[in-house]
């Protein structure tokens, strides 16, 4: 069951985007972020899919979370393919 909305909620949430947003590359675990922050499972875990559901995080294949960044892949994939075929 998903939390409802609060004003904490909305708190922390908007805190949670400040410290991906100040700290590039940042990386937790849910457990790692619920130490961070001081949650409990349930509000971490629903916080944290929100941030997927908005497209400002994405899980990793190891489970771990990493802010979106709005450069494209496929710009970055294809400057090396070029370098890749130059050589």
């Amino acid at each position: 069951m998903t939390p409802e909305p609060t004003p904490r909620n909305e708190e922390t949430l908007r805190r949670v985007q400040g410290e991906f947003l100040e700290m590039p590359g940042l990386r937790l675990t849910e457990p790692q972020a619920r130490r961070l922050w001081g949650l409990d499972h349930d509000v971490c875990e629903a916080l944290l899919q929100t941030l997927v559901d908005a497209n400002f995080l994405f899980r990793t294949r190891d489970g771990a979370f990493m802010r979106v960044e709005q450069t494209p892949l496929r710009a970055g994939l294809r400057a090396r393919t070029e370098k890749i075929a130059a050589a």
